[in-house]
């Protein structure tokens, strides 16, 4: 069986594709460099992240865009010779005014590099490209204000081309957004999402003996969604896509999320999930499983073998407050996220806030280190020093070690947690007015911002290890630090909630993070060195 999630933290509106016996999702990032994150599966069950796509500016700029705005529910394609991947860049979406970009990238190797883009059209979100069987390939996407589903021809320049056509309205749920064509037999098949990304989620399956329509709606609609009377059942399923195997199995993953304690609280964001599908005798797709709602697992294709767990477990090590740098150094990537920076490169699974890291973090010029150039604060929407990673299990542990000798109380370095940039923790090291060194923990919610310790002195050299563990049910986080020399662990004020950094909280669409931070607010650029960061679960 495979347990569901299979992308665990921040991993919404899935899309799949097969080439050959490999399977690659791409998911959503929003507003976090780099942009769409790809993973590879043999079997369906075990996934590995691979370079995301979007890694240059050119392709790519994120300056500026809302909190949850960026990368919306890209598709990736494939033509038999390339890789295709259609992406909306959100630039606002404040009331009724979303200005929505979209575009088109390819490769031949979907490990990169990938083309410069192909500006397609900004009359929604959410597009899709769709190679028919005869080698035509058409535009599907939604139109702002959820107004139906749109479709149009593209040339061999992947220009836009005739008539722009509206095939579908919708099933009546509302919301019709994240649309895929499929050409199946005699039909041409539309999978959308609708009933909001929220709890009342879910999919919807429509079909034509046209591309240009009538679609007629599944007479058991929707195809899958959420038991909202279980909270320990998989929520806020929907936006989904298929793929058959090589053996004609039919999976569907899908977006969903799983609130804590059965509280609509998601600190995790929104994850993929996947479900095994089976064709009816009158040509509907249906949950193997029965029903139309979402299960926690689902059976494995054909020579697929049993999966573990994988959630891994830190508790021996949190319970006897050993540091995670000890335990970490040889990490089973399940259950250990570990950087030294000893490779002089940084790991695929790092996400910064709209910039390129590039351009503020650095492992060579120290070596064994991460140098960290401040900027903006966290609130910013420019240029923040933050490299972080997502939040993948309710319960975990980060911890990092610093050295850093901050001038001014505009500077501060140390270890966020944080969802975005009105809705944080700042664990760091300042200093006072009078030029104290000081580690600070300074609360973030909703852009009110507040002191949650009393500022305490710490040594103004040396190596500082700064630590957050999240409670066993996910509610609350422990900061604590370890100077230099010091053998125990020091808590750091009172345990704070986690409510401030869920989807539902701060409305976004995203996830919670660790990571390792700097700003200077001065202007002066200053620096601090990072020997290592690690997330253990």
């Amino acid at each position: 069986m495979i347990q569901n999630p299979i992308l665990r933290g921040f991993c919404p509106d899935p899309s799949i594709v097969r080439a050959g016996r490999d399977y690659y999702i791409a998911t959503s990032t929003f507003e976090w460099w780099p942009g769409v994150r790809l993973f590879h599966s043999t079997d369906l069950q075990n996934w590995e992240q691979i370079p995301s796509p979007l890694r240059r500016e050119s392709q790519l700029n994120l300056i500026g865009d809302p909190t949850s705005g960026g990368v919306w529910a890209p598709c990736l394609s494939y033509d038999g010779k390339k890789f295709f991947l259609t992406y909306t860049d959100v630039k606002t979406k404040k009331g009724r005014y979303y200005n929505t970009h979209n575009y088109v990238v390819w490769t031949e190797d979907i490990r990169g590099p990938w083309s410069e883009p192909v500006y397609l059209n900004s009359i929604g979100f959410d597009p899709s490209l769709f190679h028919d069987t005869d080698g035509r390939k058409y535009l599907i996407n939604m139109v702002n204000g959820f107004k139906g589903v749109l479709v149009q021809e593209l040339d061999e320049q992947l220009r836009l081309v005739g008539e722009r056509r509206k095939v579908y309205p919708g099933s009546g749920i509302g919301c019709t957004e994240g649309p895929h064509m499929y050409h199946i037999g005699k039909w041409y098949y539309l999978i959308v999402a609708e009933g909001g990304t929220g709890y009342g989620h879910c999919v919807t399956m429509a079909r034509a003996e046209s591309i240009w329509g009538p679609f007629e709606t599944a007479p058991d609609n929707p195809v899958l969604t959420s038991n909202q009377e279980d909270m320990e059942a998989l929520q806020k399923c929907g936006h989904a896509d298929i793929v058959d195997t090589p053996e004609g199995e039919w999976y569907m993953v899908h977006l969903c999320s799983r609130p804590l304690n059965g509280q609509k609280w998601c600190t995790l964001g929104r994850e993929t999930a996947i479900q095994k599908m089976v064709w009816d005798k009158e040509g509907w797709l249906h949950l193997k499983s029965g029903g139309r709602f979402a299960e926690n697992t689902t059976e494995a294709p054909a020579g697929g073998t049993e999966e573990e767990d994988g959630t891994g477990s830190s508790e021996a090590c949190r319970d006897k407050g050993l540091p995670l740098k000890e335990t970490c150094e040889e990490p089973d990537e399940k259950a250990c996220f570990y950087d030294d920076f000893d490779r002089g490169i940084l790991d695929v699974r790092y996400n910064s806030p709209r910039a390129d890291y590039s351009t503020f973090a650095d492992c060579t010029v120290r070596p064994g280190y991460l140098r960290m150039k401040g900027q903006e604060s966290m609130n910013s929407l420019h240029h923040v020093s933050l490299l972080g990673v997502r939040q993948q299990v309710v319960s975990c542990s980060a911890e990092t070690g610093m050295e850093y000798e901050p001038a001014y109380p505009e500077q501060l370095a140390g270890l966020a947690y944080m969802y975005d940039a009105m809705n944080f923790y700042l664990f760091g090291k300042t200093v006072t007015e009078e030029g104290e060194a000081v580690l600070t923990l300074i609360k973030s919610d909703g852009g009110v911002i507040t002191d949650e310790m009393e500022p305490s002195p710490v040594p103004e050299k040396g190596m500082l290890r700064l630590r957050a563990d999240v409670s066993r049910d996910g509610t609350e986080a422990v900061f604590s630090y370890r100077t230099e020399g010091s053998p125990e662990w020091k808590q750091a004020g009172e345990p704070v909630t986690t409510r401030i950094l869920t989807d539902e909280h701060c409305r976004g669409f995203t996830g919670a993070y660790f990571g390792m931070y700097h700003h200077d607010m001065t202007g002066l650029a200053a620096t601090a060195d990072f020997d290592y960061f690690c997330v253990q679960v």
